[in-house]
Protein backbone atom coordinates (compact mmCIF):
# COMPACT_ATOMS: atom_id res chain seq x y z
CA UNK A 1 0.00 0.00 0.00
CA UNK A 2 1.30 3.30 -0.95
CA UNK A 3 2.54 5.94 1.29
CA UNK A 4 1.84 8.40 -0.82
CA UNK A 5 -1.34 11.03 0.17
CA UNK A 6 -4.76 10.13 -2.22
CA UNK A 7 -5.52 13.31 -4.94
CA UNK A 8 -8.57 14.68 -2.70
CA UNK A 9 -11.12 16.65 -4.96
CA UNK A 10 -9.69 16.52 -8.31
CA UNK A 11 -6.62 18.73 -7.02
CA UNK A 12 -2.37 18.18 -7.56
CA UNK A 13 -1.19 14.78 -7.31
CA UNK A 14 2.20 15.61 -5.68
CA UNK A 15 4.63 13.06 -5.68
CA UNK A 16 2.91 11.28 -8.94
CA UNK A 17 4.24 13.36 -12.06
CA UNK A 18 1.29 15.87 -12.20
CA UNK A 19 2.23 17.24 -15.39
CA UNK A 20 1.74 20.88 -13.98
CA UNK A 21 4.10 23.26 -15.32
CA UNK A 22 6.04 23.70 -12.26
CA UNK A 23 8.08 20.57 -10.57
CA UNK A 24 7.16 19.03 -7.41
CA UNK A 25 9.02 20.35 -4.54
CA UNK A 26 10.74 18.70 -1.68
CA UNK A 27 9.01 20.09 0.92
CA UNK A 28 5.56 18.51 -0.27
CA UNK A 29 7.50 14.89 -0.20
CA UNK A 30 7.50 13.05 2.62
CA UNK A 31 10.63 13.29 4.45
CA UNK A 32 12.04 9.67 5.61
CA UNK A 33 14.91 9.89 7.94
CA UNK A 34 17.16 7.33 8.37
CA UNK A 35 18.35 5.70 11.43
CA UNK A 36 21.66 7.22 12.12
CA UNK A 37 22.98 3.98 13.48
CA UNK A 38 22.98 2.71 9.84
CA UNK A 39 25.03 5.00 8.38
CA UNK A 40 28.37 4.96 6.84
CA UNK A 41 31.33 5.20 9.26
CA UNK A 42 33.48 7.12 7.11
CA UNK A 43 33.71 8.28 3.42
CA UNK A 44 33.05 5.90 0.68
CA UNK A 45 36.66 4.16 -1.03
CA UNK A 46 38.24 6.93 -3.13
CA UNK A 47 36.73 9.87 -1.50
CA UNK A 48 33.18 11.72 -2.39
CA UNK A 49 32.59 12.90 -5.47
CA UNK A 50 32.08 16.34 -6.07
CA UNK A 51 28.59 18.19 -5.80
CA UNK A 52 27.02 20.25 -8.53
CA UNK A 53 26.65 23.29 -6.77
CA UNK A 54 25.50 26.58 -7.95
CA UNK A 55 27.59 29.65 -8.49
CA UNK A 56 26.30 33.14 -9.11
CA UNK A 57 29.32 34.55 -9.47
CA UNK A 58 29.30 37.21 -6.77
CA UNK A 59 30.11 35.47 -3.49
CA UNK A 60 26.14 34.37 -2.58
CA UNK A 61 25.62 31.16 -1.08
CA UNK A 62 25.94 28.01 -3.30
CA UNK A 63 23.86 24.91 -3.42
CA UNK A 64 26.00 21.69 -1.89
CA UNK A 65 28.59 22.02 0.56
CA UNK A 66 30.72 19.13 -0.71
CA UNK A 67 31.11 17.43 2.93
CA UNK A 68 30.58 13.98 3.27
CA UNK A 69 27.51 11.68 3.09
CA UNK A 70 27.03 11.62 6.43
CA UNK A 71 27.17 15.47 6.60
CA UNK A 72 25.23 16.31 4.37
CA UNK A 73 22.25 18.91 5.19
CA UNK A 74 20.01 19.49 2.35
CA UNK A 75 18.69 22.67 3.64
CA UNK A 76 21.97 24.35 4.89
CA UNK A 77 23.85 27.12 2.52
CA UNK A 78 27.46 28.12 3.36
CA UNK A 79 29.25 31.26 2.08
CA UNK A 80 31.00 30.76 -1.67
CA UNK A 81 34.49 29.36 -1.75
CA UNK A 82 36.68 30.06 -5.28
CA UNK A 83 37.32 26.83 -6.34
CA UNK A 84 40.95 26.09 -8.01
CA UNK A 85 41.68 24.48 -11.25
CA UNK A 86 44.00 21.36 -11.76
CA UNK A 87 46.68 23.85 -12.34
CA UNK A 88 46.59 26.04 -9.21
CA UNK A 89 44.15 28.75 -10.99
CA UNK A 90 41.10 29.88 -9.46
CA UNK A 91 37.37 29.80 -10.97
CA UNK A 92 35.66 32.76 -11.05
CA UNK A 93 31.69 33.13 -12.56
CA UNK A 94 29.09 31.10 -13.41
CA UNK A 95 29.55 27.02 -12.69
CA UNK A 96 26.63 25.52 -14.79
CA UNK A 97 28.32 21.58 -14.14
CA UNK A 98 28.78 21.11 -17.81
CA UNK A 99 32.06 19.70 -19.49
CA UNK A 100 33.60 22.61 -21.66
CA UNK A 101 34.87 19.83 -23.69
CA UNK A 102 38.62 20.21 -22.53
CA UNK A 103 40.72 17.60 -23.52
CA UNK A 104 42.47 16.31 -20.20
CA UNK A 105 46.18 16.72 -20.26
CA UNK A 106 46.43 19.40 -22.90
CA UNK A 107 46.11 22.88 -21.32
CA UNK A 108 43.40 25.36 -22.69
CA UNK A 109 43.75 26.75 -26.23
CA UNK A 110 46.20 24.26 -27.20
CA UNK A 111 44.09 22.80 -29.53
CA UNK A 112 44.37 23.75 -33.28
CA UNK A 113 43.77 26.90 -33.92
CA UNK A 114 43.67 27.43 -30.37
CA UNK A 115 47.16 29.99 -29.53
CA UNK A 116 50.31 28.51 -28.69
CA UNK A 117 50.26 25.85 -26.19
CA UNK A 118 51.65 25.76 -22.96
CA UNK A 119 48.85 27.61 -20.73
CA UNK A 120 50.20 30.86 -22.94
CA UNK A 121 48.11 33.36 -24.26
CA UNK A 122 47.16 33.39 -28.08
CA UNK A 123 49.67 34.90 -30.27
CA UNK A 124 48.71 38.34 -31.85
CA UNK A 125 47.48 37.72 -35.76
CA UNK A 126 50.56 38.40 -38.10
CA UNK A 127 51.07 41.99 -39.14
CA UNK A 128 50.21 42.35 -42.75
CA UNK A 129 52.82 42.50 -45.55
CA UNK A 130 54.93 45.67 -45.81
CA UNK A 131 54.59 46.08 -49.97
CA UNK A 132 56.59 49.10 -50.11
CA UNK A 133 59.52 47.82 -48.01
CA UNK A 134 59.03 44.25 -50.51
CA UNK A 135 59.41 46.42 -53.48
CA UNK A 136 62.33 48.40 -52.22
CA UNK A 137 64.13 45.54 -51.48
CA UNK A 138 63.20 43.50 -54.45
CA UNK A 139 64.20 46.81 -56.64
CA UNK A 140 67.56 46.90 -54.64
CA UNK A 141 68.23 42.96 -55.28
CA UNK A 142 67.17 43.57 -59.53
CA UNK A 143 69.50 46.42 -59.32
CA UNK A 144 72.37 44.53 -58.02
CA UNK A 145 72.21 41.71 -59.63
CA UNK A 146 72.12 43.72 -63.09
CA UNK A 147 75.38 45.69 -62.03
CA UNK A 148 77.29 42.30 -61.16
CA UNK A 149 76.07 41.31 -64.75
CA UNK A 150 77.10 44.59 -66.54
CA UNK A 151 80.60 44.32 -64.82
CA UNK A 152 81.57 41.02 -65.12
CA UNK A 153 80.27 41.18 -68.88
CA UNK A 154 82.56 44.23 -69.40
CA UNK A 155 85.51 42.41 -68.06
CA UNK A 156 84.87 39.45 -69.90
CA UNK A 157 84.59 41.05 -73.31
CA UNK A 158 87.56 42.82 -72.55
CA UNK A 159 89.14 40.38 -72.17
CA UNK A 160 88.96 38.56 -75.10
CA UNK A 161 89.82 41.74 -77.61
CA UNK A 162 93.19 40.27 -79.68
CA UNK A 163 95.39 44.24 -79.18
CA UNK A 164 97.96 43.21 -81.45
CA UNK A 165 98.42 46.61 -83.28
CA UNK A 166 100.93 49.52 -81.61
CA UNK A 167 99.80 52.59 -83.03
CA UNK A 168 102.67 54.35 -81.37
CA UNK A 169 105.08 52.50 -84.09
CA UNK A 170 103.46 54.91 -86.45
CA UNK A 171 105.50 58.27 -87.19
CA UNK A 172 105.44 61.11 -88.07
CA UNK A 173 101.64 61.75 -87.49
CA UNK A 174 99.06 64.57 -88.21
CA UNK A 175 97.21 66.67 -85.73
CA UNK A 176 94.14 65.16 -84.50
CA UNK A 177 90.89 66.95 -84.30
CA UNK A 178 87.12 66.84 -83.12
CA UNK A 179 85.47 63.46 -82.47
CA UNK A 180 87.50 60.16 -82.82
CA UNK A 181 88.33 58.45 -86.17
CA UNK A 182 88.45 54.25 -86.25
CA UNK A 183 90.29 52.92 -89.43
CA UNK A 184 88.10 49.31 -90.09
CA UNK A 185 89.36 46.83 -91.70
CA UNK A 186 87.99 43.51 -93.37
CA UNK A 187 90.89 41.01 -93.93
CA UNK A 188 91.02 38.22 -96.11
CA UNK A 189 92.51 36.29 -92.76
CA UNK A 190 91.49 32.61 -93.08
CA UNK A 191 93.17 32.03 -89.30
CA UNK A 192 91.02 29.47 -87.53
CA UNK A 193 89.20 27.96 -90.64
CA UNK A 194 89.13 24.90 -91.15
CA UNK A 195 89.64 23.15 -95.09
CA UNK A 196 85.77 22.51 -94.95
CA UNK A 197 85.11 26.21 -93.98
CA UNK A 198 87.39 27.52 -96.39
CA UNK A 199 85.16 25.97 -99.23
CA UNK A 200 82.06 26.55 -98.14
CA UNK A 201 82.97 30.15 -97.88
CA UNK A 202 84.51 30.45 -101.11
CA UNK A 203 87.53 31.93 -99.54
CA UNK A 204 90.38 30.20 -100.97
CA UNK A 205 93.26 28.57 -98.70
CA UNK A 206 96.06 31.74 -99.57
CA UNK A 207 98.83 32.25 -97.34
CA UNK A 208 99.19 35.61 -95.14
CA UNK A 209 96.48 38.16 -95.09
CA UNK A 210 95.64 41.02 -97.11
CA UNK A 211 92.62 44.25 -96.67
CA UNK A 212 90.07 43.51 -98.38
CA UNK A 213 87.98 46.32 -97.65
CA UNK A 214 88.85 49.90 -96.09
CA UNK A 215 86.40 52.68 -94.03
CA UNK A 216 87.22 55.21 -91.67
CA UNK A 217 84.68 55.94 -89.38
CA UNK A 218 84.22 59.54 -88.15
CA UNK A 219 82.31 59.79 -85.16
CA UNK A 220 81.70 63.43 -83.82
CA UNK A 221 81.06 64.74 -80.45
CA UNK A 222 77.68 66.13 -81.26
CA UNK A 223 76.41 63.58 -83.30
CA UNK A 224 76.26 63.28 -87.29
CA UNK A 225 78.44 60.50 -87.78
CA UNK A 226 80.47 59.69 -91.29
CA UNK A 227 81.91 56.64 -93.10
CA UNK A 228 83.86 57.17 -95.86
CA UNK A 229 85.01 53.80 -97.68
CA UNK A 230 88.53 53.65 -99.22
CA UNK A 231 88.55 52.03 -101.96
CA UNK A 232 91.58 48.76 -102.05
CA UNK A 233 92.42 49.72 -105.46
CA UNK A 234 93.10 53.63 -104.25
CA UNK A 235 96.10 54.79 -106.04
CA UNK A 236 98.49 56.10 -102.78
CA UNK A 237 101.92 56.78 -101.96
CA UNK A 238 103.60 54.81 -99.52
CA UNK A 239 105.50 57.17 -96.70
CA UNK A 240 108.49 56.76 -94.58
CA UNK A 241 107.55 54.31 -92.14
CA UNK A 242 109.42 52.37 -88.93
CA UNK A 243 108.95 48.41 -89.49
CA UNK A 244 106.47 47.06 -87.13
CA UNK A 245 108.65 44.23 -86.17
CA UNK A 246 112.25 44.82 -87.40
CA UNK A 247 112.18 48.77 -86.04
CA UNK A 248 113.57 49.80 -89.27
CA UNK A 249 113.06 53.46 -90.32
CA UNK A 250 112.24 53.07 -94.45
CA UNK A 251 112.43 56.61 -96.41
CA UNK A 252 110.20 57.95 -98.73
CA UNK A 253 111.03 56.77 -102.11
CA UNK A 254 107.93 58.26 -103.45
CA UNK A 255 106.38 54.87 -104.47
CA UNK A 256 102.84 54.62 -106.02
CA UNK A 257 101.06 51.34 -105.16
CA UNK A 258 97.64 50.09 -104.57
CA UNK A 259 96.44 50.93 -100.81
CA UNK A 260 96.24 46.99 -99.63
CA UNK A 261 99.67 46.82 -100.65
CA UNK A 262 100.77 48.48 -97.59
CA UNK A 263 99.05 46.14 -95.31
CA UNK A 264 100.16 43.37 -97.29
CA UNK A 265 104.19 45.06 -96.93
CA UNK A 266 104.29 45.78 -93.20
CA UNK A 267 100.63 45.46 -92.09
CA UNK A 268 98.26 47.52 -89.99
CA UNK A 269 100.90 50.31 -88.69
CA UNK A 270 101.48 50.39 -92.30
CA UNK A 271 98.38 50.90 -93.59
CA UNK A 272 97.44 53.51 -91.01
CA UNK A 273 100.70 55.56 -91.55
CA UNK A 274 99.64 55.56 -95.27
CA UNK A 275 95.76 56.26 -94.81
CA UNK A 276 97.48 59.30 -92.67
CA UNK A 277 99.84 60.73 -95.02
CA UNK A 278 97.66 60.53 -97.99
CA UNK A 279 94.69 62.08 -96.29
CA UNK A 280 95.88 64.31 -93.72
CA UNK A 281 93.42 62.73 -91.39
CA UNK A 282 94.72 61.35 -87.57
CA UNK A 283 93.49 57.50 -86.67
CA UNK A 284 92.56 57.10 -83.17
CA UNK A 285 91.73 53.28 -83.25
CA UNK A 286 92.07 50.18 -85.31
CA UNK A 287 89.45 47.28 -85.61
CA UNK A 288 90.09 44.63 -88.08
CA UNK A 289 87.91 41.22 -88.51
CA UNK A 290 88.80 38.46 -90.68
CA UNK A 291 86.18 36.20 -92.55
CA UNK A 292 84.69 33.15 -90.22
CA UNK A 293 84.28 36.56 -87.82
CA UNK A 294 82.04 37.73 -89.70
CA UNK A 295 80.50 35.29 -91.20
CA UNK A 296 79.42 34.08 -87.52
CA UNK A 297 78.59 37.02 -86.35
CA UNK A 298 76.07 37.46 -89.26
CA UNK A 299 74.72 33.49 -87.80
CA UNK A 300 74.74 34.48 -84.32
CA UNK A 301 71.92 37.22 -85.07
CA UNK A 302 70.20 35.37 -87.07
CA UNK A 303 70.99 36.44 -90.23
CA UNK A 304 70.69 40.36 -92.20
CA UNK A 305 67.96 41.55 -93.93
CA UNK A 306 69.08 43.36 -97.06
CA UNK A 307 67.39 45.06 -100.24
CA UNK A 308 69.16 43.83 -103.25
CA UNK A 309 68.67 46.22 -106.41
CA UNK A 310 69.72 44.20 -109.07
CA UNK A 311 70.41 40.31 -108.88
CA UNK A 312 74.24 39.53 -109.68
CA UNK A 313 76.31 36.28 -109.43
CA UNK A 314 80.28 35.73 -108.72
CA UNK A 315 81.43 32.59 -109.30
CA UNK A 316 85.07 33.75 -107.36
CA UNK A 317 82.86 35.03 -104.19
CA UNK A 318 80.32 32.13 -104.22
CA UNK A 319 77.55 35.10 -105.01
CA UNK A 320 74.35 34.19 -106.36
CA UNK A 321 71.25 36.85 -105.39
CA UNK A 322 68.07 37.78 -106.70
CA UNK A 323 66.67 41.18 -106.83
CA UNK A 324 65.14 42.34 -103.78
CA UNK A 325 64.71 41.66 -99.94
CA UNK A 326 66.34 38.91 -98.44
CA UNK A 327 68.19 37.69 -95.52
CA UNK A 328 71.36 36.50 -95.59
CA UNK A 329 73.46 34.61 -93.71
CA UNK A 330 76.79 34.27 -92.64
CA UNK A 331 77.80 32.62 -95.67
CA UNK A 332 75.56 34.73 -98.21
CA UNK A 333 76.57 37.82 -96.49
CA UNK A 334 80.48 37.31 -97.09
CA UNK A 335 79.96 36.55 -100.53
CA UNK A 336 77.58 39.84 -101.02
CA UNK A 337 80.72 42.28 -99.53
CA UNK A 338 83.43 40.54 -101.36
CA UNK A 339 82.11 40.36 -104.22
CA UNK A 340 84.38 42.52 -106.93
CA UNK A 341 83.59 40.89 -110.81
CA UNK A 342 80.37 41.36 -111.05
CA UNK A 343 80.95 45.21 -111.22
CA UNK A 344 82.40 47.71 -113.35
CA UNK A 345 84.69 48.64 -110.52
CA UNK A 346 85.71 48.59 -106.42
CA UNK A 347 83.57 51.47 -105.51
CA UNK A 348 80.28 49.60 -106.34
CA UNK A 349 81.82 46.51 -104.01
CA UNK A 350 82.31 49.64 -101.48
CA UNK A 351 79.38 50.32 -101.59
CA UNK A 352 77.60 47.48 -100.46
CA UNK A 353 80.16 47.01 -97.87
CA UNK A 354 78.97 50.59 -96.29
CA UNK A 355 75.40 49.05 -96.84
CA UNK A 356 76.05 45.67 -95.23
CA UNK A 357 78.01 46.65 -92.04
CA UNK A 358 75.44 49.47 -91.54
CA UNK A 359 72.91 46.64 -91.34
CA UNK A 360 74.90 44.65 -89.78
CA UNK A 361 75.35 47.18 -86.78
CA UNK A 362 71.70 48.25 -87.03
CA UNK A 363 71.09 44.36 -86.47
CA UNK A 364 73.16 43.86 -83.48
CA UNK A 365 72.05 46.87 -81.62
CA UNK A 366 68.68 45.93 -81.79
CA UNK A 367 66.69 45.36 -78.17
CA UNK A 368 66.15 41.56 -79.28
CA UNK A 369 70.12 40.54 -79.37
CA UNK A 370 70.86 43.41 -76.42
CA UNK A 371 68.43 42.17 -74.00
CA UNK A 372 68.92 38.42 -74.94
CA UNK A 373 71.69 37.17 -73.80
CA UNK A 374 71.16 33.59 -76.15
CA UNK A 375 71.65 36.02 -78.90
CA UNK A 376 73.60 38.72 -77.35
CA UNK A 377 76.39 36.60 -75.99
CA UNK A 378 76.80 34.02 -78.85
CA UNK A 379 77.28 37.83 -80.97
CA UNK A 380 79.65 39.35 -78.98
CA UNK A 381 81.95 36.16 -78.88
CA UNK A 382 81.49 35.37 -82.65
CA UNK A 383 82.87 38.96 -83.10
CA UNK A 384 85.47 39.27 -80.51
CA UNK A 385 86.94 36.19 -81.22
CA UNK A 386 88.37 37.11 -84.68
CA UNK A 387 88.13 41.27 -84.10
CA UNK A 388 92.06 42.97 -83.55
CA UNK A 389 92.69 46.13 -82.20
CA UNK A 390 95.21 48.69 -80.86
CA UNK A 391 96.84 48.42 -77.79
CA UNK A 392 94.46 51.45 -76.31
CA UNK A 393 91.43 50.57 -77.71
CA UNK A 394 88.81 49.33 -74.94
CA UNK A 395 85.32 47.51 -75.44
CA UNK A 396 83.55 51.04 -74.60
CA UNK A 397 85.39 52.61 -77.99
CA UNK A 398 84.22 48.52 -79.85
CA UNK A 399 80.55 49.55 -78.48
CA UNK A 400 80.72 53.48 -79.86
CA UNK A 401 81.93 52.39 -83.33
CA UNK A 402 79.07 49.44 -83.16
CA UNK A 403 76.79 52.32 -82.30
CA UNK A 404 78.13 54.79 -84.60
CA UNK A 405 77.36 52.75 -87.47
CA UNK A 406 73.42 52.13 -86.01
CA UNK A 407 73.16 55.53 -86.19
CA UNK A 408 74.06 56.05 -90.03
CA UNK A 409 71.66 53.28 -91.01
CA UNK A 410 69.19 55.33 -89.09
CA UNK A 411 69.71 58.18 -91.29
CA UNK A 412 72.11 60.13 -88.45
CA UNK A 413 75.13 60.68 -90.30
CA UNK A 414 76.63 59.96 -93.47
CA UNK A 415 78.09 57.04 -95.99
CA UNK A 416 80.29 58.13 -98.77
CA UNK A 417 83.31 57.08 -100.71
CA UNK A 418 86.57 59.03 -100.84
CA UNK A 419 86.10 61.60 -103.48
CA UNK A 420 87.63 60.39 -107.25
CA UNK A 421 89.13 62.04 -109.90
CA UNK A 422 90.04 59.18 -112.32
CA UNK A 423 92.40 56.65 -112.31
CA UNK A 424 95.84 55.79 -113.62
CA UNK A 425 97.32 52.12 -114.70
CA UNK A 426 94.18 50.39 -113.20
CA UNK A 427 94.10 52.17 -109.53
CA UNK A 428 91.61 55.06 -108.47
CA UNK A 429 93.20 58.26 -107.89
CA UNK A 430 91.57 60.57 -105.00
CA UNK A 431 90.17 64.05 -105.66
CA UNK A 432 93.00 65.97 -103.50
CA UNK A 433 91.15 69.04 -103.01
CA UNK A 434 87.99 67.50 -101.96
CA UNK A 435 89.73 64.91 -99.87
CA UNK A 436 91.48 67.88 -97.88
CA UNK A 437 87.84 69.84 -97.72
CA UNK A 438 86.62 66.29 -96.42
CA UNK A 439 89.15 65.81 -93.74
CA UNK A 440 88.92 70.02 -92.29
CA UNK A 441 85.16 69.29 -92.05
CA UNK A 442 85.80 65.92 -89.99
CA UNK A 443 88.48 67.02 -88.06
CA UNK A 444 85.81 70.54 -86.96
CA UNK A 445 82.63 68.44 -86.54
CA UNK A 446 81.15 69.99 -89.39
CA UNK A 447 78.72 68.95 -91.58
CA UNK A 448 79.88 67.14 -94.54
CA UNK A 449 79.80 68.97 -97.90
CA UNK A 450 81.44 67.03 -100.30
CA UNK A 451 80.41 63.99 -101.65
CA UNK A 452 81.60 60.99 -103.06
CA UNK A 453 82.17 58.99 -105.85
Amino acid sequence: MSDWPDDQGGGRRYGRGSGDAQPDGARVMRHVQRDPASRPAGPPPGGVPPQPAYDDGYGEPQYGNGQPYGDARDDVFEPRTPRQDPYGQQQQGYNSGYNTGQVYGQPSGGGPGGGNGGGQPPRAPRPAPNWRRRIKIGSITLITALVVTSVATYFWADGKLKRDVDLSKVIERPEGGAGTNYLIVGSDSREGMSAEEKKKLHTGSAEGKRTDSMMILHVADDGGNTMVSLPRDSNVTIPSFKGAESGKLYPNQGRQTKLNAAYAEDGPELLVRTVEYNTGLRIDHYAEIGFGGFAKIVDSVGGVEMDIPKAFKDKWSGADFEAGKQTLNGQEALAFVRTRHAFSSDLDRTKNQQKFLAALAHQVATPGTILNPFKLYPTMGAGLDTLIVDKDMGITDVGSMFWAMKGITGGDGTSMNIPISGSVGGNLVWDKAKVKTLVKELNNDEKVTVSGS
